[in-house]
């Protein structure tokens, strides 16, 4: 499981820090997750091959999470995309892109599917046989939602050891594999459990920006692999968070701490602070496993 942050800073983009876009790339999908201004230009410098996005979330609908996805699907349109491509995000987020491409005439000749979101419950939003998407409900000033990222169990692996040991044959392996149990030369039966191998534990990746602090999102994330908090503010303008629903550094590392994740990214850093390395040290006081978000850096999990 590899993120790679394209921007993580909050409000206005400056000539050296981009607004929140980042891409996950899991069980060989390439997923990315919300595309604030210059999104593009940052895929591009990463080296992000723009055919392997087939599905973009977007958390709400404030610029700094959205603006850069007009740009992407018309740069599409202008490779000649042919594969198409699911969105999803609030409701509206339909009507704000197709007038873009309306009023520009300009609209796609590739399949743009969009997918709206109203509910304030978890939902799901995408399941194949490797991956689930769900939504993680968040709280602020317009409707927002994170995003829950988790691997299926894989299947259980044939350990030809242990199969040879037990003197199973090897006529018998793709029905073990399978599922099915195994017989010895002898005649004996052999439960499938000691003929194969456990499955690497599934992984999986929260992903909350924005938010006002919210301790019902805790049982949702519970265990997480990782978790990518918002920390806009820290403690000492915490007093900020009720009016712009954000949050701080320390309120991101007792969600992290109440949910158990395994490593906590901070980001979406207001821009009044001269080092993000000051968010590293509050959040640390509560929680010991943390990573600073900064743009380009890649995670592996």
């Amino acid at each position: 499981m590899r993120l790679t942050i394209l921007g993580c800073y909050a409000a206005t983009p400056r000539t050296f820090t981009n607004p929140t876009s980042q891409v996950l790339e899991i069980q060989n999908h390439l997923f990315l997750i919300d595309c604030g201004e210059g999104t593009q230009v940052q895929l591009r410098k990463y080296r992000v091959k723009f055919s392997r996005i087939k599905h973009i979330f977007i958390s709400h609908l404030h610029g700094d999470h959205f603006f850069g996805l007009p740009g992407l699907i018309s740069t599409f349109r202008l490779l000649g995309r042919e594969n198409e491509l699911h969105i999803y995000g609030p409701k509206g987020i339909k009507e704000a892109i197709t007038l873009f491409l309306k009023l520009g005439d300009s609209w796609t000749n590739f399949p743009l599917i969009f997918h709206e979101i109203e509910s304030k419950e978890t939902t799901l939003l995408f399941e194949d046989d490797r991956v689930s998407v769900h939504t993680i409900p968040l709280d602020h000033r317009v409707y927002t939602n994170g995003f829950l990222f988790r691997e299926k169990e894989a299947p259980r692996t044939l350990d030809v050891e242990a199969a040879k040991h037990f003197g199973v044959d090897k006529s018998q392996y793709i029905n073990i594999k399978d599922g099915a149990d195994g017989i010895s030369k002898n005649g004996e039966m052999v439960p499938n459990v000691k003929l194969t191998l456990d499955p690497p534990k599934p992984k999986s990746y929260a992903y909350c920006s924005d938010t006002a602090y919210k301790e019902s999102i805790v049982p949702l994330i519970a265990n997480v692999d990782a978790l990518y908090h918002e920390s806009t503010f820290l403690d000492s303008e915490a007093h900020l968070c009720a009016k712009t629903k954000h949050s701080t550094a320390k309120q991101a590392a007792q969600i992290a701490q109440q949910a158990k994740v395994g490593t906590l990214v901070l980001g979406h850093y207001s821009t009044r602070y001269k080092s993000i390395e000051l968010f590293k040290e509050e959040a640390q006081e509560v929680f010991s496993h943390v990573e600073l978000a900064d743009d380009g850096k890649v995670f592996e999990f």
